[in-house]
């Protein structure tokens, strides 16, 4: 009887060894599992990410030089018109190739959709209303557009003219002209081509248009500011 009381008393003693060795291991393991980064360490990657946040600020401004605030609105993501592009294989496997007509402002595919042409491409190739485009969808969603087939063109003089929600047309003298504003004709251009040469109301423009049939739409190819 005494002896087996012994027993049980040693077992309950290697218990509480083996329950105090385990309590040390966790708290080693708990000391090992913290990292102490000395002071020194904080303040250099505190100046480093300083460093980085200056830097970037140069950085922008120094690229504020060459775009301005229209342009940047002009460019949107996604979009882009290059007429030197070539998409490669990897980018068109799984996109397709559009073909369409310029109205002015919109490409108009063969199917009637609408596409969006981004207008400082509009605006720096000089697109003309009827104008044939080629827009390529490439597998990342990219939109690249590329003029294909320009139509014949005819120069126009007129006086830019800014109406109250901020559009701009060319009015100019048109004797051909069968409308009722003493022969006068007007074509809207767009803004962006307005903004790119600093136009303004009542400034003298010269516009393109098609050499054929009437148009809405005129490209503007120089503005002359007024004295």
């Amino acid at each position: 009887m005494f002896k087996n009381k012994k027993k049980d008393d040693e077992t309950e003693e290697n218990k509480d060894i083996l329950l105090d060795d385990s309590s040390k291991e966790k708290s080693k393991t708990k000391k090992n599992d913290s990292v102490v980064v000395p002071k020194s360490k904080v303040v250099l990657v505190k100046k480093l990410l300083s460093n980085i946040k200056e830097n970037s600020e140069k950085l922008s401004g120094i690229l504020s030089d060459f775009i301005t605030e229209e342009d940047e609105a002009l460019i949107g993501l996604g979009q882009v018109a290059d007429e030197n592009f070539e998409p490669s294989e990897n980018d068109t496997g799984e996109g397709k190739v559009i073909e369409g007509v310029f109205d002015g402002e919109i490409m108009i595919g063969p199917d009637g959709k609408q596409y969006s042409v981004p207008a400082n491409y509009a605006s720096k190739s000089k697109l003309v209303e009827g104008d044939i485009l080629k827009l390529t969808i490439t597998a990342k969603g990219i939109f690249v557009y590329k003029q294909i087939s320009p139509i014949e063109r005819n120069r126009v003089i007129g006086i830019l003219e800014k109406t109250g929600d901020g559009n701009f047309y060319v009015v100019s003298d048109d004797p051909s002209s069968a409308e009722a504003s003493a022969g006068k004709r007007k074509w809207r251009v767009l803004t962006a081509s307005v903004t790119y040469f600093k136009g303004d109301n009542g400034d003298e423009a010269v516009i393109l248009v098609p050499k054929a049939g009437k148009s809405k739409w005129g490209a503007v190819e120089n503005v002359v500011k007024k004295a």
